[in-house]
């Protein structure tokens, strides 16, 4: 059994004697945590927090666990069901609450459960409040309240549409425009909340024809969730054979976004920030920002429109931050993460769909004939295992002085920039390993440079 317990929520397998899983003392425990920091710090008038889950088998009982403490903490829950992590992000705000739980794992296998906290602006937790609350439950430093004080629950089923609504509602979605190009489409929404509200957003849009592949939202998973290639030969098979112009893929939690062309290709998961950027950029001119491990091709697309791109450290609130900072229009992950502030600061896949759908409707052209718009880079992932007692911060100071004379940033691990590719070193924060990012025009050219540099790690750690 697993758990652990980090700044960005808790997250582990199933079951278990306490503090080695995710069974319902843990559950308890960090959840009157999460409610005694948002009890001294919110500046929300209301005594309500929202609980949203996606469909994983575990997720009715820590949905009990989760709506009872928090009533025991005397909150009021909203409990709106089944629903994406957007969309619990957005009715924490649409119902003016001081918070919210999204029960999710994202992309890990079934036995998996999380919890995500929300602020009352229905953003992730930042690093200080993530670690208050591990530093409250750690001291089991709250106090639940007297029978006069008991919260009340609430079931409320109609956030997935309102979602909806809030999507067909941005300027830059076009309805008209994807109803008259009559699109075709395929999505496999790995059994989960993507099978529940994708199907839904669809037809809203004016898509007459959708096929759904594990729409059925049972928590069986049958495939692996993450929406990576590997992950994903059955609807690319069916891509191949189909007269279908494009295929969406989500991950449990729907908050990420893969694409198939109209052969059964991947689209890319680094490109669909990209295009949605290139949409956007177009109407709203501005910043950009993604994190450090994300495609350099984001950086060219906002320079093509004389625009500014930064980059943030990895994980999604960062980017958000960095973002607020600097004004982005739009930004995200390379993971197909899209975040658009006109509808909100979280990766949202409806969004990203609805932009993209538009954009291409607008362009008349293939899906495969879209991405030959964009610029070619390819990426290698690798991981450098090391001893436990090999000192990874020294050593990335060292391969930062070794890379002087190359553009360095060191807000994450070390990111070479070279002028045609680039390298990103990260440590992990619970393994001694450093990851290894890479890329290049050429899948060889990315291997082989993430390579060069691995043996520069490896070398320093044999001194």
């Amino acid at each position: 059994m697993t758990l652990i317990k980090s700044i960005s929520g808790i997250r582990g397998t199933i079951g278990g004697v306490a503090g080695e899983g995710l069974n319902p003392l843990d559950i308890t425990k960090f959840v009157a945590a999460y409610a005694t920091l948002i009890r001294k710090t919110t500046s929300v008038k209301s005594n309500t927090i929202v609980v949203g889950r996606d469909a994983r088998i575990s997720g009715e009982m820590v949905r009990s666990c989760v709506c009872g403490t928090l009533m025991g903490m005397g909150f009021d829950v909203i409990d709106i069901g089944l629903a994406s992590t957007p969309t619990t992000e957005l009715a924490v705000t649409m119902s003016g609450s001081c918070g919210g739980i999204i029960l999710t794992a994202s992309h890990n296998p079934k036995q998996w459960n999380a919890l995500k906290l929300l602020n009352e602006k229905g953003e992730f937790l930042n690093a200080a409040e993530g670690g208050e609350v591990l530093s409250i439950a750690a001291a089991e430093a709250f106090e639940f309240a007297d029978i006069d004080h008991i919260g009340h629950y609430t079931k409320d089923d109609s956030y997935n549409q309102k979602h909806i609504d809030s999507v067909l509602a941005l300027d830059l979605v076009d309805v008209e425009a994807i109803r008259k190009a009559g699109f075709k489409v395929a999505i496999d929404c790995v059994n989960s909340v993507g099978g529940i509200v994708l199907p839904e957003l669809l037809a809203q849009l004016g898509v007459g024809t959708v096929e759904k592949l594990y729409c059925e939202p049972t928590g069986d998973f049958q495939h692996n969730p993450e929406p990576l290639e590997k992950n994903l030969t059955d609807i690319m098979g069916l891509m191949k054979k189909a007269d279908l112009d494009v295929a969406f893929v989500v991950d449990p939690d729907v908050d990420r976004l893969a694409i198939i062309d109209e052969n059964g290709n991947m689209y890319g998961e680094e490109y669909t920030l990209v295009t949605v950027a290139d949409y956007i950029l177009q109407h709203t001119p501005g910043n950009t920002v993604s994190n450090l491990s994300s495609t350099r091709a984001l950086r060219d697309v906002t320079r093509k429109y004389g625009l500014e791109y930064n980059a943030s450290a990895v994980g999604e609130v960062n980017v958000v931050t960095k973002m607020k900072n600097t004004g982005a229009v739009i930004g995200g992950e390379g993971n197909g993460g899209v975040i658009y502030p006109a509808s909100h600061y979280g990766r949202d896949a409806l969004v990203g769909i609805a932009l993209f759908l538009t954009y291409l409707a607008k362009k008349q052209m293939t899906v495969s004939e879209l991405r030959k718009t964009y610029p070619a880079y390819y990426m290698a992932k690798n991981r450098i295992d090391l001893t436990p007692d090999v000192d990874v911060d020294a050593i990335l100071v060292k391969v930062k002085e070794i890379y002087a004379n190359e553009e360095v940033n060191d807000i994450d691990g070390v990111k070479i920039d070279f002028p045609d590719k680039w390298v990103h070193l990260r440590k992990s924060n619970t393994e001694p390993i450093i990851r290894v990012y890479s890329e290049a025009s050429s899948p060889e050219e990315a291997n082989a440079i993430g390579e060069a540099v691995m043996k520069v790690v490896y070398d320093l750690s044999k001194k």
